[in-house]
């Protein structure tokens, strides 16, 4: 009883200090009540953390008696003594303390990665070196996982896939040609030929098209005469998944991918096919090399595993959130602000056609003033305005 009566003229005590001109400060009461609040209630757990054994109930009760008596109202007078806000400092040093400790070892291991980082940045530069090393580590993954006693079916696999490849692009580059002609002219508005440079683009077209030639006959004799290939047996599953990979990774396909998804219009894309595509085959690369390095552990394949998690997931992811994730969380972060145009909305706009590209909208987004444009036309239009293209408005979002 006699802690508890100076506990209370403790309490007293503060609240008329605290008084001015005969009121208390509300803040000051209502920080108290707050500290007071979360103290009792931690005490009053306290004695719930004992196990409750059939044995132990005596001591449980003996020890609620002693929180009730005497461990609270010393802790409560030593709150009011020493407020709980002063446990900040005593935080703000620990922290320092383990900043203290363990910036050293950051800066260490910041150093010892350094050369480590600038080595796999070149390796990602290098794009023909890191794409062709990564397709031989999965072919060689494939030809462990999927054919038995076949290793030289990754190197027959790649050469033909690379040749098929070089096929594809020199039909494309004829199909998308527009000039046709062999000569070429000073300016573009002068009649007067370059000798030289019409030479050389002769030359040149003439070496392609007897390269394409000579390439295709040779694989048609290979394939027809079977003729060194005893060993070359790929199964269907072997040439379906490398297949995929190869073209998920080579340049001729990965450049066709986009217009691929621009021509399906999948509307989950939100008209930023163009950011991702790099994203999905780098994001198909590195998951296809996972789920095929996964059956290695069990058959043993250990080094190879590490080299291939390193190479073709690791920095494959490394490059894919480099040089695309980024940009697309980016850019989408932006255009999600802009909520998209219902049916009704695109019914009753006046215009079937975008004001920023001219082309007809099948889906778009809407601006805070109510115009509609293309997402992807809007997102172009804000790097270099805030205003809205047809009424000038500056976009705001209130």
């Amino acid at each position: 009883m006699g802690m508890i009566s100076r506990v209370r003229a403790r309490l007293q005590n503060v609240s008329a200090l605290s008084s001015f001109n005969g009121k208390e400060d509300p803040r000051l009461r209502d920080e108290r009540t707050a500290h007071s609040v979360c103290l009792l209630s931690v005490i009053l757990l306290l004695p719930y953390l004992v196990r409750n054994h059939a044995s132990s109930l005596l001591v449980s009760t003996a020890t609620n008696l002693v929180y009730s008596g005497l461990v609270l109202p010393i802790v409560v007078s030593a709150h009011y003594k020493y407020p709980l806000s002063g446990l900040g400092s005593i935080s703000s040093a620990i922290k320092e303390c383990c900043v203290a400790v363990t910036s050293p070892l950051y800066y260490i291991a910041r150093g010892m990665y350094r050369p480590i980082d600038r080595a796999e940045q070149a390796y990602i530069k290098m794009t023909n070196i890191a794409v062709l090393m990564s397709q031989i580590l999965f072919f060689m993954l494939c030809d462990r996982v999927l054919v038995e006693n076949q290793h030289v079916t990754a190197l027959y696999s790649v050469m033909f896939y690379n040749v098929i490849a070089y096929c594809i692009s020199y039909l494309r580059e004829l199909i998308e040609k527009e000039d046709w002609s062999p000569w070429i002219n000073i300016t573009k508005t002068s009649n007067i030929r370059h000798l030289a440079m019409s030479t050389t683009k002769i030359l040149l077209e003439w070496t392609k098209a007897v390269t394409f030639i000579i390439t295709v006959v040779f694989m048609l004799l290979l394939l027809g005469l079977g003729q060194g290939l005893e060993h070359y047996k790929p199964t269907a599953v072997y040439t379906i998944i490398t297949w995929i990979y190869y073209m998920a990774t080579e340049k001729a396909f990965v450049d066709m991918f986009p217009s691929f998804l621009l021509r399906m219009q999948f509307e989950c894309l939100d008209s930023l096919e163009l950011l991702y595509a790099p994203v999905i085959l780098k994001a198909i690369a590195a998951s296809m090399s996972f789920i095929m390095a996964v059956p290695l552990l069990i058959h043993g394949h250990y080094k190879l595993f590490v080299i291939t998690m390193y190479f073709n997931v690791y920095l494959r992811c490394r490059e894919m959130s480099e040089n695309g994730l980024r940009t697309l969380l980016k850019e989408r972060k932006v255009l999600k602000r802009f909520r998209s145009a219902t049916k009704e909305e695109m019914d009753d706009w006046a215009d079937d056609v975008c004001a920023i590209c001219l082309c007809p909208m099948t889906k778009a987004r809407i601006t805070p003033c109510h115009h509609i444009f293309h997402g992807d036309c809007l997102r172009m239009c804000l790097k270099y305005s805030d205003n809205c293209a047809i009424c000038k408005k500056e976009i705001r979002f209130d």
